[in-house]
């Protein structure tokens, strides 16, 4: 596979307010160029699903308002957000990239969950 995509998420309690049902989530991610040609981050899709199954498409060019160009063995970080109405939810979707030739493919991105960790005193 020529792309390695990893994510951590993690629950904003600071950002949330559970009493309103608005639950604010960062996700952390990994993209990893195992190709042995550059390749440049085009567009997104993400499929967020809420616990009650309601989904929420969303495409876009790049990431964070970025195209990054990733060279052979680069590899590229972001940070960004999401928020449902309920206390956990999933996400999963898609990079398109294009290779120096102009080519493109898309490469899975793998399904997240996103939720709140309740700990009880």
């Amino acid at each position: 596979m020529d792309i390695f995509i990893e994510v951590k998420s993690e629950f904003l309690p600071q950002h949330s307010d559970s009493m309103r049902d608005e639950y604010a989530f960062a996700y952390h991610i990994t993209i990893e160029n195992r190709a042995d040609e550059p390749l440049t981050l085009r567009n997104r899709h993400w499929e967020i699903t809420d616990a009650h199954g309601n989904l929420e498409t969303i495409d876009g060019a790049g990431v964070v308002g970025e195209e990054p160009i990733l060279m052979p063995g680069d590899a590229f970080q972001y940070t960004s957000g999401a928020r449902l109405h309920t206390p956990w939810g999933q996400m999963v979707g898609r990079y398109e990239f294009e290779r120096f030739d102009g080519q493109r493919f898309w490469a899975d991105i793998p399904t997240f969950d996103l939720k709140v960790c309740f700990t009880l005193h």
